[in-house]
């Protein structure tokens, strides 16, 4: 078992531990079982280099969450648009998700659409610019 796999093994029980919010032991160990028996990607290859730097990326998300909602506290955002984002290629499911998970992070923008054709579509709140 690569290292891959492993981070595809702990991102897995990570999301079922967020979705059931339970530490007990046969909870533990269904999400385990489940974590194993969930198939894997096996149509792109993702490399380690690729999953700390989303890591790096979405430690990097944290102020910068904090610093957009204290600016959509004090200075309201009253424009929005959407855009489209292209995935980067060969991005397997894992760091599809976390790539998603990223975008989600911060206040000011959501995905509203996965693309299979390899697009996100993003919503997107921003300050109005007035023309004066």
């Amino acid at each position: 078992m690569g290292a891959i796999s492993v981070l595809n093994i702990v991102l897995r029980l990570a999301v079922w531990f967020l979705l059931t919010a339970d530490f007990s032991l046969p909870n533990i160990i269904i999400g385990i079982a489940i974590a194993f028996l969930l198939p894997g990607n096996r149509k792109s290859s993702s490399t380690l280099k690729d999953w700390l730097r989303i890591l790096w990326e979405i430690i990097l998300a944290i102020p910068q969450a904090y610093l957009e909602a204290i600016e959509i506290i004090f200075r309201p955002h009253n424009d929005e648009d959407f855009i489209r984002k292209r995935v980067k290629p060969e991005r397997s499911l894992g760091l599809v998700f976390l790539d998603i998970f990223l975008i989600t992070f911060t206040p000011k923008t959501i995905v509203t659409k996965y693309d299979e054709e390899g697009w996100y579509e993003i919503h997107r709140v921003k300050r109005k610019v007035s023309n004066k």
